[in-house]
């Protein structure tokens, strides 16, 4: 029977790990396949290579966090509670996917825990109350760093770094020489090419913050519980994230790619950069975040600032002058001196369509809380009263 329910566990922590690398994927390389950097198989092995990095360096002190400090004893931690938290984790999955909203698995895995723990009287309340003070600042810091940059930066970094294709090949391979190199293609500019390398490094860097966030949503309880070694679990856990990242994220890859006009791919960067750094840090203090509420905060943060170009701060806060219009992160000033900040006229920050839709932000804000949530109550109700688990 211990065989069977560790065998059960493994594959429900699998499954956990392949809807990870689904989910993860595309928001990491969606930029560079869509603009037709690399190819899905490629975007997939960055992701396969960068998550196992984040998940072996920084990502085992997440582990240890779920898997024995927010749990006052690891005894609770049976094979039937880690196949029913595992359970859970891999539930909310699939309902953030069927109702459209992905489920925060990071968010989703500390409640199912927390249920066990409050149900077996073991939870740690010092480190919950951790995680979720940091639940609720990570958020409002990507808000206000991604609106300090939409304000005064966001141009200049918009000239510098948007992606302009160009036709042919990005690079190609000289022959002329004694020694083969690489070189230019025909129409490729430096800008281009630095654009190009800046979409790269930033979904390496997203896929290595998923790393250190996510690898213990696959197997916390099992590590907590010894039926896993921390090293075994990691690598465990990362074969499971790529094989979802090269097969079912070529699905999140398409769709990604081919709606990143929504958002300005400088924004897009923007967003992910600040994303990615508030996640990894947050993840070498042990806490795991939600990388989409902080993401969705980012993307509000940003648009603010954009949009209150055409106000002085004191306007702003005084809720006077334009108010943030839903394209106000879209905008290319080219090479013009932007006028100073309250001089610019309202008419001069281009608009796009639903770039920031408020009601679908307030859902997703929302179900990335309520999910967490219900797993928490579901699974202290489940461990409270089920005789199996004897709490």
């Amino acid at each position: 029977m211990t065989e069977v329910l560790l065998v059960i566990g493994l594959v429900i922590a699998a499954f956990v790990g392949f809807n990870i690398g689904g989910a993860n994927t595309g928001p990491a390389f969606g930029p560079a396949v869509g603009a037709g950097v690399l190819s899905k198989v490629v975007a997939g092995s960055l992701m396969s290579v960068f998550f196992f990095v984040g998940a072996w360096t920084i990502g085992r002190r997440v582990v240890d966090t779920l898997g024995t400090e927010l749990v006052t004893s690891t005894a609770i931690f049976s094979l039937e509670a880690n196949v029913t938290v595992l359970f859970f984790i891999g539930g909310a999955l699939f309902l953030g996917n069927y109702i459209g909203v992905p489920a925060s698995t990071s968010m989703t895995a500390v409640g199912a825990i927390a249920g066990l723990g409050l149900a077996a009287d073991e939870l740690a309340w010092g480190v919950m109350g951790r995680i979720v003070t940091w639940w609720i600042v990570a958020p409002i810091i990507a808000f206000w760093v991604s609106g300090i940059i939409g304000r005064y930066f966001y141009a200049r970094l918009n000239r510098r770094i948007a992606l302009a294709q160009s036709d042919g090949a990005l690079v190609e391979l000289d022959r002329t020489g004694a020694v083969p190199s690489v070189t230019l293609g025909p129409n490729t500019t430096r800008r281009e090419l630095f654009g190009t390398g800046i979409v790269v490094v930033i979904g390496c860097l997203m896929a290595f913050s998923a790393g250190t966030s996510n690898i213990a949503n696959a197997i916390a309880p099992l590590v907590g519980s010894g039926d896993l070694g921390m090293n075994v679990g990691i690598v465990f856990g990362s074969v499971a994230v790529a094989t979802g990242a090269l097969t079912i994220a070529r699905r999140t890859l398409d769709t990604l790619g081919s709606d990143l006009t929504q958002l300005p791919l400088t924004a897009a960067i923007i967003v992910a950069s600040v994303s990615a750094i508030i996640v990894t840090a947050l993840s070498a203090i042990g806490i795991p975040a939600s990388f989409v509420i902080i993401a969705t905060m980012s993307i509000v943060g940003l648009g603010w600032g954009r949009a209150t170009r055409t106000t002085t701060v004191a306007e702003s806060v005084r809720g006077e002058g334009t108010a943030m219009s839903p394209g106000s992160l879209a905008g290319d000033e080219g090479g013009e001196e932007l006028p100073s900040i309250g001089e610019e006229d309202p008419e001069d920050i281009p608009q796009a369509n639903e770039l920031f839709n408020p009601s679908t932000t307030a859902r997703v804000v929302l179900m990335q809380n309520l999910v967490p949530v219900v797993a928490t109550f579901s699974a202290y109700l489940t461990f409270r009263f089920v005789p199996l688990f004897g709490f």
